[in-house]
Parts: C-alpha cells; sequence; structure tokens
C-alpha cells in the first residue's frame, strides 16, 4: 500500500493515461501523442485494452528540426513490472556531439509491427516520406531491420558496429579480430577498405568470410553517403539514455513516462550550463576536433589546379585532391563529418595567403569617361559655416602623446622624455646643454683610477 501511494497503482495508471497525455499536450505546444489498442471483440464495450503509447514532445520536435542533422539512433529496453513491455527511443545527435532523445514509446514487443509503427510516428512528425534520404543506426535486432526496409525503403541503415563486434566473438575470439574489423569499418575511403579485408583475409580467411556477408554500406564509413555528416558507427546515443531510464522502468506506466519527462527537463538545463561556460563560436568537441586537424594541417604543401581544386601533399605520401566548391576531399573526412579535415585547414590557408593575388585595375581620365544617361545632375549638399579657424591636424590623445609617431622613413621621439649624454639630466639632449659634464668615480675606465690605485691615493674628480 506504502509503494502504491508513492510509486501509483500499476492498474489504475492506465485509466488515467489519457489525461495524463492531455496535460502533457497543453504544456509542451506542438507535441505528438498517439495510443494505440487492442482491437476489442464487442464494440459497444466502455473499455479498450491499451497497446502502445507515443510520445514525441514539441520543444524536443523543434530542436531536432533546427539542428538539421538527419540522423538518428533507434534501440529498445524492457519496461519490468506485472506489465512487461518494451521502452523504444529515438535518439539525434547534438551540435557537441551529444545525445539528443527526440521520441519515446511503450510497446508490447520489439517486433516488426511496433517498429514499424514506431518509425510510421516518427514519419509523420519529421516530415518523412518513403522516399526520405534519411539516417538510422541500431543493432540487428530481427524487428528493426525489415521495419525500416518496408517504411523507409531510401533510408541509410548502419548497423552498430559494437554488436557485430559481438556476433564476432562468438565466432572468432581474441583482440587480433576486433583489430581487423575496426580498421575495416574506420577506412574512410574504398582503398582503405579494400587493404584492410585483405589484410583480415590474410589473417584468418573464416572470420574475413563471415564479416563480408554483411553489406558493408551498413557498418563501414568507406561505403557511407555522407548525407547525415557523421561518421559514427556506434549507437551509443540510445545506449547512454536508455542507461538514465533503470530506475524508471520497473514503474507504473505514468511514472515511467514521467520519469522519462523530467529526465529531458533537467537535460536541457544542464546543456544550457555547459554553453554558458563555453568559450568560442564552436562547441566544446568541435573545437577540439579543429584545433587537431589545424595542428596536423602544418605538414602539408598545396599545388593550385588554377580552377576550383587543390592537390595537397603530406609528408608520408599522403597526397589528396580538396574541392573548395564542392566542399570534398579525397580522404573522404570532410564529406562524413561536415568539418573540414586537416587537408582542408592546409587548403584554406593557402588560399589566404593568395588574397592579396587579386589586381585593382587602373582608370582613364575625365576625358575618356562613360557618358552619364541619367537626366538629372548633382549638386553639393547643404553649406555648413564652421565655427572658428578649420583645423587641419588632429587632435591628439594622450596615449599618442606617450607614443612614438612616424615622420618620413624616422621613427621622431615627440612626446618622450630625453636624457641628456652629457649631465645626465632629463628634458634636453647634449646639443642644447649647458650644464657640467657628469663623471662617474665608481667607473672601472676612467684613467685616473688606475693611477689611484697605484699610489694607494684617494682622489676627487676636478671640476671642468
Amino acid at each position: 500500500m506504502a509503494l502504491n501511494k508513492i510509486r501509483g497503482d500499476y492498474a489504475q495508471q492506465y485509466g488515467l493515461l489519457r489525461r495524463y497525455l492531455l496535460e502533457v499536450k497543453r504544456t509542451n505546444p506542438d507535441t505528438t501523442v498517439k495510443i494505440d489498442v487492442e482491437p476489442a471483440f464487442d464494440p459497444s464495450s466502455p473499455t479498450r485494452q491499451f497497446k502502445r503509447v507515443y510520445i514525441c514532445l514539441g520543444p524536443l520536435k523543434q530542436g531536432f528540426k533546427a539542428c538539421q542533422r538527419e540522423l538518428l539512433g533507434l534501440d529498445g529496453c524492457f519496461m519490468k513490472g506485472p506489465y512487461p513491455g518494451q521502452i523504444l527511443t529515438a535518439v539525434a545527435v547534438d551540435p557537441n556531439h551529444g545525445t539528443y532523445p527526440l521520441a519515446y514509446a511503450v510497446v508490447e514487443a520489439e517486433t516488426k509491427s511496433s517498429w514499424a509503427w514506431f518509425l510510421e510516428c516518427l514519419g509523420d512528425d519529421l516530415g518523412l516520406q518513403r522516399n526520405s534520404n534519411f539516417t538510422f543506426i541500431s543493432d540487428r535486432q530481427k524487428g528493426i531491420v525489415p521495419a525500416i526496409a518496408d517504411v523507409f525503403p531510401s533510408a541509410e541503415h548502419r548497423y552498430c558496429l559494437r554488436h557485430i563486434e559481438e556476433n564476432l566473438k562468438q565466432r572468432h575470439k581474441g583482440q587480433a579480430f576486433k583489430d581487423h574489423l575496426w580498421k575495416c569499418a574506420e577506412a574512410s575511403t574504398v582503398q582503405m577498405y579494400n587493404k584492410a579485408m585483405d589484410e583480415l583475409k590474410s589473417f584468418n580467411e573464416s572470420a574475413h568470410s563471415w564479416l563480408k556477408q554483411i553489406p558493408p554500406q551498413h557498418w563501414s564509413k568507406a561505403h557511407f553517403t555522407g548525407r547525415c555528416h557523421s561518421d559514427i558507427v556506434l549507437n551509443n546515443l540510445c545506449e547512454v539514455f536508455n542507461a538514465q531510464l533503470v530506475n524508471g522502468r520497473d514503474k507504473p506506466i505514468i511514472t515511467a513516462l514521467e520519469y522519462i519527462r523530467q529526465y529531458l527537463m533537467k537535460k536541457i538545463v544542464n546543456v544550457h550550463k555547459v554553453i554558458a561556460n563555453s568559450d568560442g563560436p564552436l562547441t566544446p568537441v568541435a573545437t577540439k576536433m579543429l584545433d587537431k586537424n589545424k595542428a596536423e594541417a602544418v605538414d602539408y604543401d598545396i599545388i593550385w589546379n588554377g580552377g576550383i581544386e587543390y592537390e595537397v601533399i603530406g609528408p608520408w605520401q599522403d597526397q589528396v585532391i580538396v574541392n573548395v566548391q564542392k566542399k570534398t576531399c579525397s580522404c573522404r573526412h570532410w564529406e562524413l563529418t561536415g568539418m573540414p579535415c586537416k587537408h582542408a585547414v592546409a587548403t584554406n590557408w593557402y588560399m589566404a595567403m593568395n588574397v592579396y593575388s587579386f589586381k585593382l585595375s587602373p582608370i582613364n581620365g575625365p576625358k575618356l569617361w562613360p557618358e552619364n544617361d541619367c537626366p538629372t545632375t548633382l549638386t553639393p549638399p547643404k553649406h555648413h559655416i564652421q565655427v572658428g579657424r578649420p583645423k587641419k591636424k588632429r587632435v591628439r590623445t594622450t596615449d599618442d602623446a606617450s607614443q612614438s609617431v612616424v615622420k618620413g622613413n624616422r621613427v621622431t621621439r615627440v612626446g618622450t622624455s630625453v636624457t641628456c649624454a652629457k649631465c645626465r639630466k632629463k628634458g634636453h639632449n647634449s646639443r642644447t646643454c649647458k650644464g657640467i659634464k657628469y663623471t662617474n668615480i665608481h667607473s672601472k675606465w676612467k684613467p685616473t683610477n688606475y693611477i689611484a690605485n697605484a699610489i694607494n691615493l684617494t682622489i676627487t674628480p676636478l671640476e671642468t
């Protein structure tokens, strides 16, 4: 009874679910909620059995569209309690390469039917069509793979490399197999991918045959389209989000949904604090990535072809082509991530050095100027008589007086305090000095000092 008072009754909360969803929609405009029920044997029955619920909060939907990064991670996790089910989640990537939860649903099981329903709800919220070029990343669960193929046949579907790695471990254990797998997945060009696959074949032909059965466009960067400007190969987006929901998955339906909503509300506040403490125009992660590319770009030489392409040559036979108009590079990192790679940064520096290669053209005198077709003639503006004698020199400030002034090819000492080399007094120089010449009795280079030391006498300097 105490637990029911704290967390709510499992059965009674299904009767309050519609009222709860109406309150969520009222407080968060543009929120989408959908409830699916089991088919009723008696249409006149006043009750319906709950089957699924889908929620996409309006502020999160607007934030995802503002980010313009067409990538979503999909995953599911178990609900606990007397009414088990699955929580399906769709998580995006924010500009700082962090998680951005978009939508979530509670369904009866992780099947093709439930995933297709979830994807159709997402498509309605994001305005996606069957032929939309969107990108999804998930594990190879049997229900989600055919669901994406049916709902979005033109979408790019990436498989989580961690899931492929776990399947590989069941057949071939050892760190060496893992290293070969990651080398094939991290290859950004087809040539590098083929070389890595040949190395795996030489190492173990059985592992090579098993991995070759998985189409490379699902797990290797070399075959990614780059439409979403992200080269991630792991579905850590959903894994991180699902880990935050562990303490809410054993609660009744409304309490579990409230746990998710409150977590999302707190997450937005925490990210705002990170933004407030960040410096510079880029996010912290983007700044680190760009700084790394800038540090590596100093070792490259650039050759311009006279058009829009540049040949970038590195110290270790690293030679690529950068197209500044299409914003592409042969290494494909610029295309995959959307951030200029080290080759693009080196090209940008080379282009900056050539800014002044564009010359200004001379013009003719008034006799050769073109005729004006305008029927009116310009007249001077209204004349204003200035008070007093017009000044020609700029009014100097206190700071200007303390700094040197350049006249011709010389730097003058106007405004600075000089020291006379004759009497060692300030305010004049030796040419205008009328004082007594200064003599330093402690100087080691005065001849009188040597004479005094020779005869052990103390002498005083004579006045000039």
